[in-house]
């Protein structure tokens, strides 16, 4: 009734909960609480809110190439063509169906929580949170330490912070807790502010790379060597295909940015005379198929750009750097392009790169943040499976805080070492928003995009995307256990909190006092519980 929001109903009496009594209670729950209903949000073109999603997908540019040089060597090219394979043909039309059904940004958990029943439908949600929390946290720490490791490698800074990754790393998370525990809100400017010219320092790089391998074509000779000389594959077409497909779930982590994509659709217009306004369904009780169709779009404007921008950078960074450069410990470890930028175009034009990217790496960071914010108070109180607290954001910053810290200090502040929990998170998502679209596709369909004898097809073919996933899914945690480790134990976490705040909640006298607004409204009670 009244119990959560406070509210006063008129004729009942208003339930007010206990507040904290010390300072310290206070001030935790001073900055507000997360699970409030949500108020409707300004809209905007959809290529302006790209930005907001570009912050995480394209950020990874950061070290999804030096990941992926690290795991394929000479055939990193062959393995990111199969990357946008994946992500054009299973990744994007999996997050389009999302986006038709779950168009108030709820994502693919609030699909599969809608099309399971029961308490099988909260233990999956549970499940799928643990999991969306390993993608969330490790983009913290896994961006504040690839942040770290280009202010480090900076020439201009490298003698001041030289042996400081760590402490460098739980410093940039602090300052993200901090700006979040003093109130933070996403702008479309500053996303725009940061994509914007980080993206173009990228293509000047790029482009400046296939410069230096047009003048010298030993360079893709030696590449081709290389390619076709690999043990594995010795000369043969099908075993290069084999290997590629093998080697190819270590560059999984080049998939995310999905899941922000479809959760900032509430920003996103139906059409020009919606820009600016209130956000609205064009017709009340039936989907907004403007801000369905803009929405796609926005999906497959930043799954084409990043698809143009991996492989140029995995064929420039292969043929351009070294082995013992681009190995962990080596100058490009962890900044391939960045120690591109300094090699080809000066310390002056490189200094700017790593500034740019150190910033998105950091916003990258706060979108996560968000995300969490976002995510757990949607799900968990609700279900009355989490202490109250976690509906409030300054004690949910500081607890994710100092999960930042222990992954950090746990990995060491290394990129490599956690681009397996990153992708093992990742992966573990599209793998439930796949399965989610494929049952969907079972059910009436409420797609106003396609018709209804569209829809077994579609299915099948979703359940064949969810087998791509899968098999991606089971071979990443096959060869690095490190990131089904750590999903684990936030699975755990999730699960074990979750059961002792339900028993607790069963148990405890969750009512204070009750406030009459009138004499009326006292008489009607007492005839309600007579």
């Amino acid at each position: 009734m009244v119990m959560e929001n406070e509210e006063i109903i008129p004729n009942l009496p208003t339930v007010r909960g206990s507040a904290p009594h010390s300072a310290w209670g206070r001030w935790l729950f001073r900055g507000g609480s997360l699970d409030g209903h949500h108020a409707d949000h300004k809209t905007h073109p959809w290529y302006l809110v790209l930005w907001l999603t570009g912050v995480d997908y394209f950020s990874t540019l950061g070290y999804q190439p030096g990941i992926a040089l690290i795991a394929a060597g000479a055939i990193s090219p062959m393995a990111t063509i199969l990357l946008i394979i994946v992500t054009l043909l299973c990744a994007l039309p999996v997050y389009a169906q999302v986006a038709s059904r779950s168009y108030a940004g709820q994502g693919s958990i609030a699909m599969l929580e809608n099309l399971l029943s029961g308490w099988w439908s909260k233990i999956f949600v549970l499940v799928l949170i643990g999991f969306a929390a390993t993608d969330f946290v490790i983009t913290m720490t896994l961006s504040a330490a690839d942040a770290a490791q280009h202010a480090i490698e900076n020439p201009l800074l490298h003698h001041y912070l030289e042996g400081h990754q760590i402490s460098i790393t739980i410093g940039l998370l602090a300052l993200l807790a901090i700006v979040f525990i003093k109130g933070f809100a996403e702008a479309l400017g500053v996303a725009a502010a940061i994509a914007v010219p980080y993206l173009l320092l990228n293509v000047v790089v790029l482009i400046r790379g296939f410069i230096e391998i047009f003048s010298h074509p030993d360079l893709l000779s030696n590449w081709q060597h290389a390619l076709w000389s690999n043990p594995k594959v010795s000369g043969s077409l099908p075993a290069l295909l084999a290997v590629t497909a093998v080697t190819f779930p270590k560059l999984a982590l080049g998939l995310s940015g999905f899941e922000t994509g479809v959760s900032v659709m509430p920003l996103v217009s139906s059409g020009p005379k919606d820009d600016g306004e209130e956000g609205h369904l064009e017709e009340p009780g039936k989907p907004p198929t403007g801000r369905i169709k803009n929405t796609r779009k926005l999906l497959a404007a930043a799954a084409l750009i990043m698809s143009v921008l991996l492989i140029a950078s995995s064929f420039v960074t292969t043929l351009l750097i070294k082995e013992e450069d681009y190995k962990e410990g080596g100058k490009a470890a962890g900044r391939a392009i960045a120690f591109l930028a300094h090699e080809y175009l000066g310390n002056v034009f490189g200094s700017v790169y790593d500034f740019a990217t150190i910033l998105i790496l950091w916003f990258a960071g706060a979108s996560a943040m968000a995300g969490l914010l976002s995510l757990i108070p949607r799900y968990l109180p609700r279900f009355g499976m989490a202490p109250r607290w976690t509906s409030y954001r300054r004690p949910l910053v500081l607890v994710l805080f100092v999960i930042g810290v222990i992954v950090t200090v746990i990995f060491k502040a290394n990129v490599e070492a956690q681009g397996g929990a990153y992708a093992t998170g990742v992966l573990a998502l599209m793998l439930s928003a796949a399965v989610a679209v494929a049952l969907a596709l079972r059910k009436k369909s409420d797609d106003p995009l396609i018709g209804q004898e569209s829809k077994k097809w579609l299915s099948n073919y979703f359940w064949v995307v969810a087998a791509v996933f899968a098999f991606t899914f089971i071979d990443n945690i096959i060869e690095r256990h490190d990131g089904i480790i750590i999903s684990a134990i936030f699975i755990l976490a999730v699960v074990i909190v979750s059961a002792i705040s339900r028993y607790q909640r069963a148990t405890e006298l969750r009512v204070a006092q009750f406030e009459f607004v009138d004499e009326a409204s006292k008489e009607v009670w007492k005839q309600i519980i007579n």
